[in-house]
C-alpha cells in the first residue's frame, strides 16, 4: 500500500510540474505569433522546437510534444478547458494522410524560403507564417473537434512517432486494471489505452509520455518502464 501511495504521489507531482512548465511555454507561442511579423527573429523558435522534437523523438518518441512543445502547451492549457471530448476522424490520423501533409508543408516552407534564401528576416517570416497558419488550424480544430486536433496530424509529431514511438512505452498491469476508462478521459490525445491491456503496454506510437493517465489511475495499473 505504501508503494502504491508513493507511486501515486510521484505521478501527480510530475503532472503538476508539467502543467507549470506548459503555462510558461505557451507564452513563447503567444509572443512568437503576436510579434513575429515585426520581429522576424522570433520565427526561429519554430525550427528550434522542430529540432528539439527530432532529437527527443530519437530518445523517447513524442515526449517533446507532451512536455516541451509551446503549441501543445497552448492546446492543453487554453483550448482543452473550452472543448472536452470529441474524436479526430480516422482518415486524418492515418499515416498516409499525415505523411502527405508533411510533404506538402515541408515543400511549401522550402519553396517560400527559396524565394529569398540570403535574407534571414525572410526565413523568420516564413517560419512565423507557418506557425500562424498551422496554429490557426489547430485552434479551430481544437474547438470544433478535439483540443489536440492539430497534434493528431502534426508533421513533426508524425516524425517523432516514426523515430521513436515504440520507445519508453507505458506499462499496463492487466491484473489491477479495472477498465474504468479514467486514463482515456485524461489522455490529451484521446488514445484508447484500455484496449492495449492484454499486451501489457500501450503500443500506440502517438503517446505523448505526459503521465496524465498515470496520475488518475485509481489502482496504479499504469507505470513507466523501470518504475
Amino acid at each position: 500500500m505504501d508503494n502504491r501511495k508513493s507511486h501515486e504521489a510521484r505521478a501527480r507531482a510530475a503532472v503538476r510540474r508539467r502543467r507549470v512548465v506548459q503555462w510558461l511555454l505557451l507564452t513563447v507561442l503567444v509572443v512568437t505569433i503576436g510579434a513575429g511579423w515585426w520581429l522576424p527573429v522570433l520565427g526561429f523558435t519554430v525550427p528550434a522546437v522542430m529540432l528539439m522534437g527530432l532529437v527527443g523523438g530519437l530518445i523517447r518518441g513524442r515526449y517533446v510534444c507532451g512536455y516541451l512543445c509551446p503549441r501543445g502547451a497552448f492546446f492543453d492549457r487554453i483550448v482543452a478547458p473550452l472543448r472536452r471530448g470529441g474524436q479526430v476522424p480516422g482518415f486524418l490520423r492515418s499515416m498516409a494522410f499525415r505523411w502527405s501533409l508533411f510533404a506538402v508543408l515541408m515543400g511549401f516552407m522550402v519553396f517560400q524560403i527559396s524565394r529569398n534564401p540570403s535574407a534571414l528576416n525572410h526565413w523568420g517570416r516564413v517560419f512565423w507564417l507557418m506557425c500562424v497558419v498551422t496554429t490557426s488550424v489547430g485552434i479551430v480544430g481544437g474547438l470544433l473537434v478535439h483540443p489536440r486536433f492539430w497534434c493528431a496530424l502534426c508533421p513533426m509529431g508524425t516524425m517523432q512517432s516514426a523515430l521513436g514511438g515504440d520507445r519508453h512505452q507505458l506499462a499496463i498491469d492487466a491484473n489491477t486494471c479495472r477498465e474504468c476508462m479514467r486514463c482515456e478521459r485524461a489522455c490529451p490525445m484521446g488514445l484508447e489505452i484500455v484496449r492495449h491491456t492484454p499486451h501489457g503496454r500501450l503500443k500506440d506510437r502517438d503517446c505523448l509520455k505526459c503521465g496524465e493517465c498515470v496520475a488518475v489511475c485509481p489502482t496504479s495499473a499504469l507505470r513507466w518502464p523501470g518504475r
